[in-house]
Order: C-alpha cells, then structure tokens, then sequence
C-alpha cells in the first residue's frame, strides 16, 4: 500500500507541471546537445517517466517519442540514489534481455541522473547513451547532476507560472489541462472523478464595505482552508474572480459531497477581521461527478456551476450535488443546507 500511495504522489507530481506531451523547447534541448557532447555519445535525452511510459521531452539519436515503461532504463535510474551507469547493458540482468539491447538502437552504455520535484519526488532522468561500452568520470557524472538539477528549475518555473499570484490555486488553463489529464487517467483506469464549483458568498459586499485589501485576504485565506481540507492531489484552479474549481480524483460523488461539506464548514469557522469588525466568510458549492454522458473537464464543470447556481438560490452557505444525468437546465440537483 505504502508503495501505491507513493507511486500516486509521484505520478500527481509529475502531472502537475503539465509537460508530458508538450511540444519541443530550447530549453531542454539544450540540456540534450550539452550531454551528447560532452559525453561525446549519439544519445541523449531529458526524460520524463509516468505509469506506463517514458517520454522523452527532449531526445537526440532516438527515433521514437516514447517507449514502455518497463523496458526503460529511465525508469531504473530516477529511483536512484545518485547517478545509475550500465558500463555494458549485455552484462546487466536489469537490461540483458531487453529488446533495446538486443536490438536497435543496440544500447551499451548508459548513464542517467534522477530528476527530482521539489517535494523530492522522482520525475525522469537526463540520461547519455551509446552503442558500445564504457565506463562515466567522475566529472561527467558531476555534469549529468548539474543538468538533472536545471531540468527540476525549470520544472519549477513552470510550475511558478501557472500558480495565481495572489491566492497560488492554479491558474484557469493550467488547472483545465491538468484537470483533463487526470480526468482522463481516472477514466482509463475506470475510477470515478468529481468537480467542485466553489463561490465565496457576497464577495463583492465584502470588497465595498470592507476594501480590496481585506477582500484579498478573504481569498487567500479561503483558498488555504481549502487546501488543508484538500488532499495533495487534488487541484484547485482560480477560474474567475470569486469562484474556484476543485478537481478530486478517484471521487465519487457521494465522497465528493462530503469533500465539500467538509470545506465548506471549515471556511464558515474562519475569523477574518477588518479592524473592529470579523468579517463571515462562506461559500457555497456545487458537486459533479464525471460519467460516460459527461466525460470531459468542461462538462463536469458545467454541471457543477449548474448545481452552485441551485446552492447560491438556496441560500447559500451550503452545497448542493448535481445527479449523474443533469441537464443543462440545472434540473436533478440535491440542496444540502448548511449543518449546525
């Protein structure tokens, strides 16, 4: 269990930069041309691994995109502690019967340096390889671990960009991207997902009585409570000025509605104060879950704003849960009032 639950973390991790299957960039292929020559080897690659893959974001000397898992020597060295080097594949029993050795592109040698998160969690490799074996010094070993370590960076600044600056939930297309790609991972694995549609109530009175100030605190502090309600991995998107999007994995909606029961009494508790005044602060959410009928981000989505519509009429301070066949005129919605 231990290892499934660090697998999923690794994999959250990973999804969250919103870089497999992105297009070519300078940057990282750089890092690419700066190994092959230095190493003076035919291939190299920056290399990303998820749950049944490694993709190589930026590749020299290798034909293919992509190749299996578990035939990747990537996948071996970014659970490494420190460099992984194979002198000769042929002598290894990890890689002498892998078809990549034995036949094209004939690999030999290989050496590759984790590339680590920042919550120290292994993503990839950058990895050197050739057709005939050899061994690494100890300065190209120091070399492959400076450029894992600027991969990680730019990870990071990714990662930075997509971030809302004022409350870090993701911003609107980096939480939909993200948001589709693990919708997309839960229904191949045939789980189910959920979304929340979260509103804080009366926003924009508490912006005109109390100032934009302590309405950004409302905000930032909104969105930390909901965070520590949160698992880690979970995500939460900015999608407009008061209103916020929660993609859950492996929810159903049952479990979701608790989520959001759960958050949205732990928001109602929080003291805010606007000098002699304590500011309430609540928020009213709308649940729902992906089905065959609704099967991508927009539309769960969709549904859930129809069901926080039903929430804010009600009266707010509460939740309210779509049914699986909810149509687009809002029918087939569950009010949940506010408990206690």
């Amino acid at each position: 269990m231990a290892d499934y639950l660090s697998e999923e973390r690794r994999l959250h991790s990973l999804r969250q930069y919103g870089i497999m299957d992105t297009e070519p960039e300078e940057a990282f292929d750089r890092i690419t041309r700066i190994v092959a020559a230095a190493l003076h080897v035919p291939m190299a690659s920056v290399t990303l691994v998820d749950d049944h893959r490694q993709w190589f974001k930026s590749r020299i000397g290798m034909l293919e995109a992509e190749t299996p898992r578990n035939f990747s020597f990537c996948a071996h060295a970014m659970m490494a502690q420190g460099a992984m080097v194979v002198s000769d594949a042929r002598l290894d029993p990890r890689f002498q019967d892998n078809p990549y050795v034995l036949g094209d592109p004939n690999i030999r040698f290989y050496a590759g340096y984790p590339i680590v998160s920042e919550e120290g969690l292994p993503l990839g490799a950058v990895c050197a390889v050739d057709t005939a074996p050899r061994t690494a010094t100890e300065q190209e070993i120091g070399l492959l671990k400076d450029l894992a370590a600027l991969v990680a960076e730019q990870l990071a600044l990714r990662l930075q960009a997509s971030r809302d600056g004022l409350t870090g939930a993701l911003r609107r297309t980096a939480f939909l991207d993200l948001a589709s790609q693990a919708m997309a991972f839960d229904a191949k694995e045939q789980v189910p997902s959920s979304c929340l549609m979260v509103d804080a109530d009366y926003f924009k009175a508490i912006n005109d009585v109390h100032g934009h100030e302590v309405g950004d605190e409302v905000l930032q502090r909104m969105v930390l409570t909901l965070k520590a309600g949160l698992r880690s991995t979970d995500l939460i998107g900015r999608l407009g000025g008061e209103e916020f999007g929660v993609f859950l994995p492996a929810t159903d909606l049952d479990g979701a509605a608790e989520v959001a029961e759960r958050i949205r009494a732990m928001v109602a508790a929080l003291e805010i104060d606007a000098g002699f005044r304590r500011v309430p602060v609540t928020i009213s959410i709308g649940v729902a879950e992906a089905n065959p009928a609704v099967d991508d981000i927009h539309a769960v989505l969709h549904n859930a704003d129809l069901a926080l519509l039903n929430a804010k009429r009600a009266g707010r301070n509460r939740i309210a849960c779509a049914d699986e066949a909810l149509l687009s005129d809002g029918q087939d919605t569950t009010v949940f009032a506010a408990q206690g």
